[in-house]
């Protein structure tokens, strides 16, 4: 079914699932969307599979022409979503009929947002994933960012979905600091005591050279012993440190391999949080154990599981839906 025309993309707006996973060994990366966390919360809404393809947005949201009706759920970054120009609630279920414009405000904080829709999205099913590598043209919407006049299609032509919305408790607030939690390795043998302490105790500015791929840091250098090491394996969240002693950290489109020393690597659930700094943004790190990461994720796989049980009927009065056919395509819990 067809379900938008992209009448703008919005800065850089693409499909992504959870990635794709099985295939680094022949240098493919995992992609995927950057805050797994938002991204499952915009399908659990809608009552989709986790795993559904979304729309991830980049800072400036596009502006969607509805082709049939349908659902869609908003969460991640802050930024104000309108329905017809009217102001409509993230985190919530929005009823949307054919020939509704869907539009994105100034983006207020975070970085990246996702629009789910009843369903899922289509898209290039490559590798075991929709999700799109636009390096290596795979996946997605032909392998890109959404373009002019794109027509999206929906997976499923059932619209009939439950008004809910996420408790405000449960809505995560994107600051321009970030205390982002590490586990020191594979390779912080290689540094001096005085430099793990440095990197520890540093704040460092995100660079405008940040995207999927990684984030580059600008602040106090690192020195290893020895930067350069026989090529291993990377993973989103593993901190490289090049010859120039400024930290990158990797991210969901990072290549698979590298060859430079990994001080520290990113819990998941705080990799999350990272994809929501814009450059300019600040962040430093804190040293966690393996069983406390363990214990940090299992807690917010209990806050999922809380916002499946406890997501709230939305007053249909606070936004400004006047017309009645609305109605029709909503169950009210």
């Amino acid at each position: 079914m067809d379900v938008f025309r992209v009448i703008s993309p919005g800065l850089f707006t693409t499909i992504q699932d959870l990635g794709r996973f099985g295939f680094e060994h022949q240098g493919v990366p995992t992609s995927g969307a950057m805050d797994e966390f938002a991204f499952r919360i915009s399908n659990i809404l809608l009552g989709n599979p986790e795993n559904t393809p979304t729309l991830e947005i980049t800072m400036l949201g596009p502006q969607l022409e509805a082709l049939n009706d349908t659902c869609i759920s908003v969460t991640g970054a802050e930024i104000p979503v309108y329905l017809n120009g009217n102001l409509v609630h993230g985190w919530s279920v929005i009823p949307v009929r054919k020939g509704d414009i869907v539009s994105f405000g100034q983006l207020k904080s975070g970085c990246r947002a996702y629009l789910a829709v009843k369903g899922g999205f289509e898209g290039d099913f490559k590798m075991g994933s929709y999700s799109t590598y636009t390096r290596g043209n795979i996946g997605g919407y032909m392998g890109r960012r959404l373009l002019k006049d794109d027509i999206l299609k929906a997976k499923e032509t059932n619209t009939k979905c439950k008004f809910v919305k996420v408790r405000d408790e449960f809505i995560p607030k994107y600051p321009s600091f970030l205390e982002v939690r590490v586990i020191l390795g594979p390779q912080d043998d290689y540094f001096e005591k005085g430099m793990i302490d440095k990197f520890l105790s540093s704040e460092y500015t995100i660079s405008k050279d940040s995207d999927r791929m990684g984030f580059r840091l600008e602040g106090p250098e690192i020195k290893a012993k020895k930067h350069d090491i026989i090529t291993d394996g990377l993973v989103p969240g593993a901190i490289q440190i090049p010859a120039n002693g400024k930290p990158i950290v990797m991210h969901k489109d990072a290549q698979t391999t590298g060859g430079y020393v990994k001080i520290a690597t990113c819990i998941s659930t705080d990799l999350d949080m990272l994809s929501q700094l814009k450059p300019g943004d600040r962040v430093k790190f804190k040293a966690v154990t393996i069983e406390e990461a363990y214990n940090i994720f299992t807690e917010r796989e209990e806050r999922i599981r809380i916002i499946k049980e406890t997501a709230v009927l939305l007053n249909y009065y606070n936004i400004k839906i006047k017309d009645k056919k609305y109605f029709s395509i909503v169950e009210v819990l």
